[in-house]
Parts: C-alpha cells; structure tokens; sequence
C-alpha cells in the first residue's frame, strides 16, 4: 500500500534501559504500511497514550504482562481511525482505541488480542478523552477506588500523583464518592491546579518538605483510603497515618521504575498489622469486561460538566523519545499524550 499511504515509522526497543531511558535504547525504524488481508484493518494512529507503565514494559522479568522484546515496536495504547478494512468489525472512518504501539500505522486482524480495538464514539468525549477519562486512566481510578480501595462516604482518602492520569480521576471520583480528598503532587502549580480546577478538598506539595506534618494537618481524622502511585517515602509517610480497617491501593511506583539500586519497599508495613489494614495491588485489565460500565457512568458526568478530562498534549510523532521523560520528571499537568497526526 505504498502508493496509499507514506512509509510508517516506528519507535522499536534497541536495549533495556538502565535507569532513565536514553537515545539509544530506540530505533526508529520506516517500513510500508501493509495492504489488509481478509479479517485485517489498518489504523492510522492519531494521538499515542504516554503511561509510566510502559517504563515497566521494557525490563526483562516476570510481571503481569510480558516484557517489550528487545527489536519490537514499543508498547503503547494509542488511538485512532481506520483508513482500510477488510473486516465486518470495522468499517472506514470508524474511531477506535486500543494497543497501537508507537508507531503511526497499526496493520492486523481487527480481532487481535493484543490490540484488543475498540470502537469508540468521539461523541461522548474528546478524541484525547478516551485516553484519559474515558481510556485506562479512568479506568484505573474508577476500578481501583471502588473495588479494591472500597472508598465509601466519609471516608478520607487521599491520592499521590495527583495532577496525573489516574491521580486526577480518582480524586474526582471520591469526591462524588462524598468523599474527603488530600492529593499529594509536585510543586505548586500542581496543588492549585488538583484543589481549584479539579475540587479537591486540599494538596501537598510533597516537594515543600515536612510531609508527615502535612498530612497530619489536612488528614486531622487520618487515612481510610491511599490511592498510591509513586511509593518510595510517600507511601512510608502515609503509612503512619492510616485508620483502622485502612485500605491502600497500590496502582504505580513512578519514584521506584529508574532506579538502579534495589527497590525500597515499604519499612512502615507494620502499620498494616496495627490496623487490621489492607494494601492490595491493582491492574485495570483484571476489569476490562466491565470497562462499559465505567465508560458509561464517567461519560455522564463529563458531559454534565460534572468531572474533568486534562490532557497535556505533545506534539510530534519523532518527539516520543524526550516527551516519555516527562512522566518521570514531572514536567505533565494532567494525562500525558503525544499526538501523532491530524484527524
């Protein structure tokens, strides 16, 4: 398809990151976009969703996902629209969303496991949306509150990185929840944009110093609920101030996933035993069966103008490189997403 469609290019794991990636653990590589065989599609990727997961995906292990193989196109979510088909799933012009990988063209079977595309409907949320609110993010949070963190009315719960993807969602989620919600973020760009622009009900600047004062000022009656997605010394201080029968989410370890000394668990666990509290782990696609019943729900309140949707949108396909490193510098406000090309 050559005469159809310009070369793809493709950003392809050359070596496993030690510590922050560099230049030269990519290559970008070009090659003809693919005619579609009987059951395929090609999707032209628009916009690329930017995750501190992905960091995880490109260290060799066990997890629960496979590692990004040394010569693969990177792991990505991504979203798009399909430029030729061959499949009854999918028809021209049809918006979808799914395992793009970093790439500009996606070429394959439409019922590819991988990929796992879905239909999406631009008239619910923006196209950006749907990698944020009503994409994994929002899924992440909607889950990860509800089911494992169990918040209810009244609770206090409270949220680290919470200018990003997932922070941002499950602070407003809470809130509707009848919630009372502390978000720990970077700076204080960040803590105006979580309490005036996203209604929490206060924020600490972590990077101000004297957390443990912090969190006993804004938590006078403790923690029931901690949504954590850094660990590290964040997760310690909130440890010392949680409830009886506490619930912490664990979703993300940003402050652990480049270094290259062993990674520093938690030395206040013993807090867990004092109070009969739970920490459980979370990965979203344990729930992807019931992704439309959360899609439903967010999607109401945003178009209500009851929740928010903010994505920081890069743009620049050849730009992936350096623009990942700002998850890990804190350089985001809001869900990270690198646009590729034009609708």
């Amino acid at each position: 398809m050559t005469d159809t469609f310009p070369p793809n290019q493709q950003f392809l794991l050359a070596a496993r990151p030690v510590g922050l990636p560099q230049p030269h653990d990519w290559q970008l590589h070009e090659q003809a976009v693919a005619a579609p065989g009987e059951g395929e599609i090609v999707v032209k990727v628009l916009y690329l969703s930017l995750d501190p997961a992905m960091r995880g995906w490109m260290n060799e292990g066990k997890s629960y996902i496979r590692p990004v193989a040394i010569g693969e196109v990177m792991r990505a979510g991504g979203l798009g629209v399909v430029v030729a088909s061959r499949s009854p799933r999918f028809a021209v012009g049809d918006h979808v969303a799914g395992g793009t990988g970093v790439q500009r063209y996606w070429c394959g079977p439409a019922d590819d496991k991988g990929a796992s595309f879905n239909k999406i409907d631009p008239r619910i949320g923006n196209l950006t949306a749907w990698l944020n609110l009503l994409g994994m993010p929002g899924m992440t949070a909607y889950f990860g509150l509800r089911e494992v963190g169990q918040a209810k009315a009244g609770d206090t719960v409270v949220v680290s990185g919470a200018a990003g993807a997932v922070g941002m969602t499950v602070g407003q989620v809470a809130k509707r929840m009848g919630c009372r919600v502390v978000g720990i973020a970077g700076g204080p760009e960040k803590c105006r944009f979580v309490v005036e622009q996203l209604g929490f009900d206060g924020c600490i600047d972590y990077k101000a110093g004297g957390l443990h004062a912090a969190l006993k000022q804004h938590c006078p009656q403790g923690v029931d609920v901690y949504f954590d997605n850094v660990g590290g010394e964040i997760l310690d201080a909130v440890l010392t101030r949680i409830n009886l029968k506490a619930r912490i989410v664990i979703c993300g370890a940003i402050s652990q996933y480049n270094v290259t000394a062993p990674v520093k668990g938690p030395a206040n666990y013993l807090a867990l035993l004092v109070n009969r509290a739970r920490m459980e782990g979370m990965v979203v696609f344990d729930y992807a069966a019931r992704y439309p019943e959360a899609v439903a729900e967010l999607g109401a309140w945003l178009a209500a103008g009851e929740i928010a949707s903010h994505e920081h949108v890069v743009d620049g396909f050849e730009q992936f490189p350096q623009t990942l490193l700002m998850l890990f510098e804190g350089r985001n406000l809001g869900k990270l997403v690198l646009k590729v090309a034009d609708a």
